[in-house]
């Protein structure tokens, strides 16, 4: 058989023509792949909107753009599902998030998701940051939740998650974060609970007993409040009880049968015995019923026993109780009066009338009792602070306030009078109708139970910031930088004005007048990492106390034993770096305010003040006057931007 001529090269350029077709078809195939994958999320996604979030802004055909999805460089695969405070609600159904198998971070806190934590979460084998804190989510932690192998970040927090702690959890060894506080969770730590990465953590508000397991001793005590936890940071354990001695055998030979004089003696005593404990209880209750009749006399002839809390007077105000007392016999009846500083109010008061104004408690501290007292006639109002019982001389007392009542600052609530005696130390402040700081951001208990946060958003916090620190950068310049200093910088001091665009400072100088003569206040927040005794302050503690005020400002979270009567709280200096150094800054900032995507670069460099503030090295903090400037800079921006926005959708149709 023969070759027809130039079949060999027509022969060769087929067989090229084939490769060449083979390759493409198989470079077609890991793009189908990865279009398939993103299919599949975008399903995912979609049937996780329907169950959870209709109102989702979600209509664009790929997914890579929706509010709150991230995809890879590629955009092949969602890796991050980041939707706080978006008013999710209900239960996350199986086939949505457990579809999303490439997803890294997941940020579903602060919604109102219920039902249990999907059983196929542990499908998304790639995750590292799991935010779910909360909402309220029941039942046990899944199974399949321990295969999670690469998880780093867990905050399940404030749910009602209920069931043990299992000893699975080893099996996440990366684990650097887990959060369980305030859920139902109940029994026992596991004794060989060993996470070697772990630097935060928090159990408080569960139902636990036993012992603090020997991996979790270095943790701080108030990671475990409110359990029935004991030893490590806690109280030790109690001991159990000895087993009673058993009883000697009975010998026939050396027993002895009681004599009946001796069981008569026995008799006669325990019936003597008998007559005394009756005789000592009449004692006790005619004495008992003397005294109380004394004090509803006494109450009675002060006109004040059927007071109701709102015509309580300040003399009848126990400082530590807020019960009714009569005091004002003792302060009144030593001849000393209300001193004033600087000019006579316009509507002119008295000690006796002081004391006998209408008068509420609007807060409590380690330095004292702060109460609202309205005048007679509603002559005035007036905010009366009652210190601890200290013993201060009269002399240096009067030249401590009279310093105090010579700082006049629009940011700072001024002085306006004192009473010094032996019994009662009072100073009298203007009274300014606003709320706290703290009350705002995580409600207050004087505002009924279930009370909740105010909304804020970041312009009204930058300029809150701003008018705190001018009042305190005015108090450090005020003097030499040893004795100026504010001393207790905390969102309890620090009063919002009504329409929530300004503030002012309260409390300035009182740790210096008494805090060498009370006791020491267990560690909040706000101490700075060199502080070994609180009522030493200086300009450096108390930048960095303003610098944690900017972080409970940025994160709504409150600082550790902040809130009075709370057990939440983190160490938010070492929270936000643990946060920032994982490359995950968007979990930082209050859902609120996170979604204010025009104001984020000033959001960001008012995080970056704040980090700078709560330095642990005091040479490295800036001085108040540079952290005024920085947020005056930070305010006129973002009011630029908004009043810019503003204008935009004003002539917009």
């Amino acid at each position: 058989m023969r070759w027809a001529p130039g079949a060999s090269a027509s022969a060769g350029r087929a067989v090229y023509v084939v490769l060449v077709a083979a390759l493409w078809c198989a470079s077609l195939v890991p793009r189908a792949a990865a279009q398939a994958d993103l299919a599949a999320d975008r399903a995912a996604l979609l049937a996780f909107r329907a169950a959870v979030g209709p109102r989702l802004p979600w209509d664009a055909a790929a997914p890579c753009g929706w509010r709150g999805v991230t995809c890879d460089a590629a955009g092949a695969r969602v890796v991050a599902l980041k939707l706080p405070g978006e008013s999710l609600i209900g239960a996350v159904p199986l086939g949505t998030i457990g579809n999303l198998t490439a997803l890294r971070a997941l940020s579903l806190r602060l919604n109102a998701l219920s039902g249990g934590i999907p059983a196929d979460i542990g499908s998304c084998a790639e995750l590292r940051y799991l935010y779910l804190q909360g909402n309220r989510l029941d039942g046990q932690i899944p199974e399949g939740f321990f295969g999670l192998r690469l998880l780093q970040r867990l905050d399940l927090s404030n749910n009602r998650i209920a069931g043990e702690v299992s000893p699975d959890f080893n099996r996440l060894q990366r684990l650097a974060t887990l959060y369980l506080e305030n859920n139902s969770l109940n029994g026992t730590l596991p004794s060989d609970l060993d996470l070697p990465k772990l630097q935060l953590f928090n159990v408080s508000g569960n139902n636990f007993t036993g012992p603090v397991p020997d991996s979790l001793v270095r943790m701080p005590a108030s990671a475990f409040d409110g359990t029935g936890l004991c030893g490590g940071p806690l109280a030790p354990c109690p001991t159990p009880p000895s087993p009673p001695p058993a009883p000697a055998a009975a010998n026939g030979s050396n027993s002895r049968k009681l004599s009946t004089g001796a069981i008569a003696g026995i008799a006669a005593g325990g019936a003597v015995a008998f007559l005394v404990l009756i005789a000592v209880i009449f004692f006790l209750c005619f004495r008992c019923h003397k005294t109380i009749a004394e004090k509803s006399a006494a109450a009675a002839a002060d006109g004040d026993l059927d007071a109701s809390p709102e015509s309580v007077t300040v003399a009848s105000m126990d400082k530590k109780s807020g019960t009714r007392r009569s005091s004002q016999a003792t302060a009144a009846g030593n001849g000393k009066k209300l001193v004033f500083l600087g000019a006579a109010p316009d509507a002119p008061y008295d000690l006796e009338s002081l004391l006998h104004a209408s008068a509420e408690v609007i807060g409590k501290g380690w330095l004292g009792t702060t109460y609202r007292a309205m005048l007679e006639g509603g002559a005035a109002t007036v905010a009366v602070k009652r210190l601890r019982a200290a013993p201060i001389p009269e002399r240096e007392f009067r030249d401590k306030v009279t310093a105090l009542g010579a700082l006049r600052h629009e940011n700072l609530v001024p002085v306006r009078a004192y009473f010094y005696s032996r019994e009662e130390k009072l100073i009298v402040y203007d009274f300014v109708g606003a709320g706290s700081l703290c009350s705002l951001l995580h409600g207050s208990s004087s505002s009924g139970a279930g009370a909740s946060p105010a909304r804020l958003d970041f312009a009204a916090r930058a300029r809150i910031a701003l008018a705190a620190a001018r009042g305190v950068a005015f108090i450090h310049d005020a003097g030499d930088r040893a004795r100026s200093c504010h001393g207790n910088i905390k969102s309890t001091n620090v009063l919002v004005t009504e329409t929530r665009d300004g503030a002012y400072v309260t409390d300035h100088g009182i740790l210096q007048l008494v805090g060498a003569h009370v006791p020491l206040k267990r560690v909040t927040g706000y101490r700075a990492p060199e502080v070994t005794d609180p009522r030493r302050a200086s300009q450096e503690t108390d930048v960095y106390a303003f610098g944690v005020l900017l972080l409970e400002l940025l994160t709504g979270k409150p600082p550790v034993n902040s809130v009075p009567g709370s057990t939440d709280g983190v160490n938010l200096p070492m929270w936000v770096r643990t946060v920032v150094q994982e490359e995950w800054t968007a979990e930082v900032f209050d859902a609120s305010i996170a979604i204010e995507e025009r104001v984020e670069e000033e959001m960001m460099q008012l995080l970056r003040l704040a980090v700078d503030c709560t330095d642990d090295r005091p040479d490295r903090r800036p001085r108040m006057a540079e952290v005024v400037a920085r947020i005056d800079l930070i305010v006129e921006s973002a009011l630029m931007k908004t009043n810019t926005d503003d204008d935009f959708h004003s002539i917009s149709p």
